[in-house]
C-alpha cells in the first residue's frame, strides 16, 4: 500500500511525543517494569525512544550515508539524574521537536542511509512514526493508562511491519524468520472490525516456499484474527495477548502463534 503523506507521519511523531510525555509527567512509577518489554523500566523505555529520535534527527539533519555511531549524537545520554520526570519531559521534547524539524526540512526524497533498502528521509519519518506509536503502547501499559491510536497510522503500521519482515526474510537470512518458509500457502486474515468507511483494513498474510507474501483484502485463511483495529494492531506486535476479549481468533490459532514467536526484524 501507499504510505501515508510525509507531513501526515511528522505530525504523527509530534503527537505521539507529546502523549508520550503525558505519560512521564502523569505521575507513573518511572522505575515500574514494561510488561511488554521486560527489560526495560518505564523511564528506560523512554530513554531509548529519545535516543531513537535524537540518532534519527542526526541522520537526516547531516544526510547520512553510513550509521552513525551513537556517541556521536548530541545529547544521547539524556538527563543525569534518574526518577525526574520533569527533566526526562523536557529532554524527549527537545528530540521530539529535533526530528520533527530536521523532517520537515529535507522532505521525503532527500537522500539518507536506511536499513531496509529505503534509502531517503520518507523512510525515517515512517519508521519513527511507527517506533513511538508502539513504544508509547508500552508505556501506557506499564502506566496504566489508555491507549488509542489514528486508524490510519495503526493501517500503516501494520502494513510496515509486514514489510520489513518480507525485507528480512529475502535479504538477511535469520532462523527464525526462514521458519516462517512453508510447503502451501498458510493463510493468516487480519480483520479490523471498526474501521471508518473507506478504509480497507484487512490483510491476508501468507506463508509460502518463496518467503512471506501479503495483501490488503478480504480472503479466506487458515487462521483469521478479528478485532478493533487498535487491538489487532498490538497484537500482531505482541504487544496484547490474543485471549484477550476484544480479540477474536477464528480457525488455526497454532499457525498464528507460530507466526507471531518467529516474525521479527
Amino acid at each position: 500500500m501507499t504510505p501515508l503523506a510525509h507531513d501526515r507521519y511528522c505530525a504523527e511523531i509530534a503527537y505521539q511525543t507529546a502523549e508520550l510525555r503525558a505519560v512521564v509527567t502523569s505521575g507513573a512509577d518511572l522505575s515500574a517494569t514494561v510488561p511488554t518489554c521486560p527489560d526495560w523500566s518505564l523511564e528506560q523505555l523512554v530513554r531509548h525512544m529519545g535516543v531513537a529520535l535524537r540518532w534519527t534527527e542526526l541522520l537526516v539533519r547531516t544526510r547520512a550515508q553510513e550509521p552513525v555511531p551513537g556517541e556521536r549524537v548530541p545529547g544521547v545520554a539524556g538527563p543525569e539524574a534518574r526518577g525526574d520526570a520533569a527533566a526526562l519531559d523536557a529532554w524527549l521534547a527537545e528530540a521530539g521537536e529535533g526530528v520533527v524539524g530536521a523532517l520537515r526540512e529535507a522532505g521525503p526524497d532527500t537522500k539518507v542511509w536506511g536499513w531496509a533498502g529505503v534509502l531517503n528521509a520518507g523512510f525515517w519519518a515512517r519508521r519513527m512514526t511507527h517506533e513511538i506509536t508502539v513504544h508509547r503502547a508500552d508505556a501506557t501499559l506499564a502506566a496504566g493508562l489508555p491507549y488509542e491510536v489514528a486508524q490510519d497510522v495503526a493501517a500503516d503500521a501494520l502494513d510496515e511491519w509486514l514489510e520489513i519482515v518480507a525485507y528480512i526474510q529475502r535479504t538477511r537470512p535469520h532462523p527464525a524468520a526462514e521458519e516462517l518458509r512453508g510447503p502451501g500457502r498458510r493463510g493468516i486474515h487480519l480483520h479490523a472490525t471498526d474501521t471508518a468507511p473507506g478504509l480497507n483494513a484487512e490483510w491476508l498474510v501468507e506463508l509460502t516456499e518463496d518467503g512471506v507474501s501479503w495483501r490488503r483484502g478480504h480472503e479466506r485463511a487458515t487462521v483469521a484474527l478479528r478485532g478493533p483495529l487498535t487491538s489487532v494492531l498490538l497484537a500482531f506486535y505482541r504487544r496484547l495477548p490474543l485471549d484477550s476479549p476484544e480479540l477474536e481468533v477464528l480457525g488455526e490459532r497454532e499457525l498464528l502463534e507460530f507466526w507471531l514467536e518467529r516474525a521479527t526484524f
